[in-house]
């Protein structure tokens, strides 16, 4: 699996709205990239991150990899939309798109590719024991303490956010 993240809508979400200058800008990267890396090591899946570069970045498009994650800097006059829009298209539905913004969110959809909003997923990483929640949820379905309602069928799109959200 390919989880394909909107870096700075990642970085980003949950916060106010505060102005970061460069220096803080790239701390947050780094220890967005260094909690990537743990969430990789529990569960294995190809993490590919993308980050703006389009106002002060690079001619041409920027790939590094560090701790395990692939990074990719939009070139200057390039936006990171355009960029993960380019890679949905080429990865298609082998990939799970994170991000809150509306325009991808909808791009993806219309691929039948799943989308994770940013505080789902930051939710996610903020959980400290990824196998602890799991085992957690595993043992209540089988002690028979799943609720039960009225069954509603959910729509194609709700569909594709539960499983992914179940193969985080």
């Amino acid at each position: 699996m390919l989880l394909l993240i909107d870096g700075y809508n990642l970085l980003h979400s949950g916060r106010t709205l505060v102005k970061l200058n460069s220096i803080e800008l790239q701390w947050e990267r780094e220890r967005l990239i260094e909690r990537l890396s743990l969430y990789r090591q529990v569960k294995p899946s190809e993490i590919l991150v993308v980050f703006d570069g389009w106002q002060g970045g690079w001619a041409t498009e920027k790939r590094e990899k560090k701790k395990g994650i692939e990074l990719i800097f939009s070139r200057i006059g390039e936006k990171a939309d355009e960029v993960i829009k380019r890679l949905i298209k080429e990865k298609g539905s082998g990939a799970v798109v994170v991000t809150s913004d509306r325009e991808i969110a909808s791009y993806a959809g219309r691929l039948s590719v799943p989308v994770i909003p940013s505080d789902q997923f930051q939710a996610k990483l903020d959980s400290t024991d990824f196998r602890a929640e799991e085992e957690t949820k595993e043992s209540e379905e089988g002690r028979g303490l799943k609720k039960k309602g009225p069954s509603r069928r959910p729509s194609k799109k709700e569909k594709r956010l539960k499983l992914a959200l179940k193969k985080l």
